[in-house]
């Protein structure tokens, strides 16, 4: 064992000493991590939302990079969402899959594109799922509900 820890501390250039009993000296360990590049770890959030929310009052919250927020006819075949509080907002589908988490509230329709599209949507503690028509108009929300309630959209799933 001692014969492998020195062939490993040569790998790694020596930067500390191992113990008798096989272990590093805080020196050594240091001298590894100071070495190696951090880590990194995928939370999925939204980039920008923080901006996104103080600028256009939108909540995004995770998504996988396939369904983002863009500017309103800057792009053919983008998915609009409607409601009465924010009119419309826009996003643009890419890859074969897409989600994404958010919250807009008072959704009434949605226009899909060219992907198959499944919107979820929120009134109190009633969770109700919407497939939305291919390149045309689905009432979601208050315009498919009896009572006209005030639905708060949720998440998007997109395949191709």
């Amino acid at each position: 064992m001692a014969a492998g820890t020195v062939a490993w501390l040569a790998t790694i250039g020596g930067g500390g000493s191992a113990t008798a009993g096989g272990t590093m000296d805080a020196a050594a360990l240091k001298s590894v991590a100071d070495q190696g590049p951090g880590y990194m770890v995928e939370d999925f959030g939204y980039p920008d939302a923080d901006k996104i929310l103080t600028e256009r009052h939108i909540t995004l919250k995770q998504n996988d990079g396939h369904i983002v927020l863009a500017d309103c006819g800057t792009a053919p075949d983008l998915l609009e969402v409607w409601a009465r509080e924010k009119e419309k907002v826009c996003f643009k589908v890419t890859g074969a899959r897409g989600y994404l988490a958010l919250e807009i509230p008072a959704v009434f329709a949605v226009r899909g594109n060219n992907y198959s599209a499944q919107v979820d949507m929120t009134v109190g503690t009633e969770a109700k799922s919407f497939n939305v028509n291919k390149n045309g108009w689905t009432p979601v929300g208050e315009s498919a509900d009896e009572q006209g309630r005030d639905f708060m959209l949720m998440e998007i799933r997109t395949t191709r």
